[in-house]
């Protein structure tokens, strides 16, 4: 039976409260996205923009002031900037094809496609609480966007297979992008990871401002009511990119993706308190479902257990393993020095034992010998 400390531990707690402070983040993108489009405004890689180009100002900034070599080739970075820029664009693109609900729905391929990635890069391990916790989530969200409060939203869309389509590719890469940021942020830096990112994500958001929102850009009459959105938006961004890898490291791409689930939830709680809206009650018992979903994947984790390591990296694993065998080694061997090295000085520590020892058993023969001979 699972103890209430094993239950709570301190990684449990931090990785449930950083990944809901990051689904808020990614609710208030959505109410600032919304409060631009009222006021005409469809720019969403100028919105990225801003976020990229923050990135590449702080934190290259903190890589520049270090005066240290990256920990990761720098061309590594320039196709994880290119993919996050184009999920970005892909999944908001995807709202002027399909309906709300398909996207809410077909956002979540992004969960088992982490999984799949994870598990074959990463080698990282689910074990069947792991996989019933990712179960209950997506039951929650299934359970949300087939309520009643979107009934009316089924049949949007101009084009829906096109749509769907979209969001699936979107999907996919923002898979990509979280998987590799895991990897990157468990190998490299975190401030590296973060400045390069926003480099080549500033990049290649300006190539695609230029080609493709740089009519709607000039069409634009800024007043301080759509100015205000659109800082809050990339501000907004650029907190939940600064935080997205410390929940990396803790406790992996999954569990961001399946914390991002509540991100609907705490919007309808937003528009409940704040625009005095009524919903309905399924998204209460949804909000209640990816809860519990959540706490399931997460639970139980103790902190510095190797078995309970949820990414495990083949050389980490290969070191930590050479190390243990290496301390033992020297362990049983007594006096044996530098056992953690190459095999050649146990060799010859060896060596010199056996050296020692048939020189004790020669004396031993030989002093009988003698004892023979006297008496």
């Amino acid at each position: 039976m699972m103890s209430f400390k094993q239950f709570w531990t301190k990684k449990t707690l931090i990785g449930l409260g950083l990944g809901q402070f990051l689904s808020l983040l990614i609710t208030s993108t959505g109410f600032t996205s919304s409060e631009l489009a009222k006021g005409g405004i469809n720019v969403p890689t100028s919105q990225s923009f801003l976020n990229y180009l923050l990135l590449a100002i702080v934190y290259g900034s903190i890589v520049i002031y270090r005066k240290k070599a990256l920990k990761a080739k720098w061309y590594y970075y320039i196709p994880l900037g290119l993919v996050d820029v184009e999920a970005n664009y892909l999944v908001v693109m995807a709202y002027q094809y399909t309906s709300m609900t398909s996207v809410m729905l077909l956002d979540c391929w992004s969960i088992p496609s982490v999984m799949f990635l994870t598990w074959f890069f990463l080698k990282t391990k689910y074990r069947f609480r792991k996989i019933t916790g990712v179960i209950v989530c997506i039951a929650g969200l299934v359970l949300v966007v087939f309520s009643d409060v979107h009934a009316g939203d089924r049949a949007g869309g101009s084009n829906p297979r096109k749509g769907d389509a979209i969001v699936i590719a979107g999907a996919t890469l923002y898979a990509v992008s979280n998987v590799s940021e895991e990897f990157l942020v468990k190998n490299a830096d975190r401030v590296e990871l973060m400045a390069m990112l926003g480099l080549f994500g500033a990049i290649f958001s300006a190539i695609q401002i230029s080609i493709v929102e740089r009519n709607a850009l000039r069409s634009i009459h800024w007043t301080p009511g759509q100015a205000l959105p659109f800082v809050g938006f990339s501000v907004a961004m650029f907190l939940f990119y600064s935080l997205v890898p410390i929940l990396l490291k803790i406790n992996g791409s999954t569990m961001l993706n399946l914390s991002l689930l509540t991100s609907d939830m705490w919007s309808v709680v937003i528009r409940i308190f704040a625009y005095k809206e009524k919903v309905d009650w399924m998204y209460f018992v949804a909000f209640g479902a990816v809860t519990v979903g959540l706490v399931i994947y997460s639970v139980g984790d103790k902190d510095g257990d190797p078995r309970q390591a949820e990414v495990a990296d083949e050389n980490a694993a290969r070191s930590k393993c050479f190390d243990e065998e290496a301390s033992t080694g020297s362990w049983n061997q007594g006096t044996v020095a530098g056992s953690s090295k190459t095999g050649e000085s146990s060799k010859h520590a060896i060596a010199a034992n056996g050296v020692a020892e048939r020189e004790v058993v020669e004396n031993k023969n030989i002093g009988k010998d003698a004892q023979g001979k006297i008496s």
